[in-house]
């Protein structure tokens, strides 16, 4: 059977397709961002209290009050990018999350689950002692479920050669377990997870160290620490999921493939940095190398999705029906939002400091 034959007719556009490009890319961005600090910190204190279950140390106690927020920070910011990739691959998202709608739904239950606990492990905190580690075991467990089926639907999506299992098994049970990408690539989004959490702890006590806190030196190198070895660790899952790819998504001789090459070499480089930086404790270092390789690898993500659908679709052949006034409310909100939240994170550090000067 073609493939091609079972590709739904793509809804039209009101605008062009750049515009929805630009704002899945910065959206993605910033919930990517968001989703490594959560999951990140989640696995840093779950190791934490496994290594020792009855440790009240500070560092767990301060993700403790912080990981409910993180989770709901990553969800709502992760609507808009999910919209934005609806719009211009829905035809080919739906098919995939209809294959494997029983994993899909439960995604749902999933999160609700984990983000239950994560508020029991804060606010039951001093009295879980020992069950710290079940606690935010299961929290982490549950996030990185949701991160795996995640991964198969978006694998599944560019893979329309994939979807004629359906035929054979058409129950909503179908995962992307075949195509030789998927591991890597899971791999390399969640150890990139734990980098961006311990890189976030050490920015969270960089904060204090620059107001006088001396203990909190420690807590900077600890997370510099964390970030520099889980980045090391996913260079090697880097290219092993670089290599897992296609020839004709890495084709060399393709505009394509000439700037999946270039952004991975740029990241790469900008990892060492990042890594070098991590181990001297340099924190700002870390930060001003590790966002543009975050940023870069997005790009390589979409171009290699590009690549993959290219003998089914571009985004370039969608039809468009002008209709600018949605795009312009939306922007407005999005910017609107974007000061709330700036301005609400600011009142957030204000009653940091104050309560630090009260104690």
């Amino acid at each position: 059977m073609d493939p091609a034959t079972l590709i739904p007719t793509p809804d039209t556009l009101p605008v062009p397709w750049g515009w929805f490009q630009l704002l899945l890319i910065i959206t993605l961005f910033l919930h990517l961002i968001l989703m490594n600090v959560m999951l990140g910190t989640g696995i840093i204190a779950f190791v934490n209290h496994f290594r020792a279950p009855e440790d009240s140390n500070p560092l767990c106690h301060e993700i403790s009050r912080k990981l409910p927020f993180a989770i709901a920070f990553t969800v709502n910011f992760g609507i808009a990018p999910l919209l934005f990739l609806q719009v211009l691959y829905g035809h080919f998202m739906y098919t995939s999350s209809v294959l494997m709608a029983n994993f899909w739904i439960s995604v749902i239950a999933l999160l609700i689950a984990g983000y239950y606990m994560a508020y029991i492990y804060n606010y039951k905190y001093d009295s879980l002692g020992g069950s710290r580690v079940f606690v935010t075991g299961f929290t982490v467990t549950a996030l990185l479920i949701i991160g795996f089926f995640m991964s198969n639907n978006f694998t599944m999506l560019q893979r329309p050669d994939s979807w004629v299992r359906y035929f054979d098994s058409p129950n909503g049970l179908l995962l992307n377990l075949g195509d030789p990408s998927l591991f890597p690539r899971y791999l390399h989004f969640m150890t990139a997870a734990i980098a961006i959490g311990g890189l976030s702890i050490a920015l969270y006590y960089e904060y204090f160290r620059r107001k006088g806190d001396k203990a909190a030196l420690r807590w900077v190198q600890y997370g510099c620490n964390w970030f520099g070895t889980a980045t090391l660790i996913n260079i090697g899952f880097g290219f092993w999921f670089f290599g897992s790819l296609p020839d004709y998504v890495v084709n060399l001789k393709s505009f394509n493939g000439i700037l999946i090459a270039i952004f991975v070499l740029t990241a790469v480089v900008l990892g060492v940095l990042s890594i070098i930086y991590s181990y001297r404790g340099r924190v700002m270092g870390v930060l001003y190398t590790a966002l543009p390789t975050v940023f870069l690898m997005i790009l390589v993500r979409d171009l290699v999705r590009a690549a993959y659908l290219k003998p089914f679709f571009s985004v370039s052949d969608l039809t468009v029906s002008p209709q600018y006034s949605p795009l312009f409310l939306f922007l407005l909100f999005f910017i609107a939002g974007l000061v709330l939240v700036g301005w609400m994170l600011k009142l957030a550090w204000q009653a940091l400091d104050n309560k630090e000067v009260q104690s």
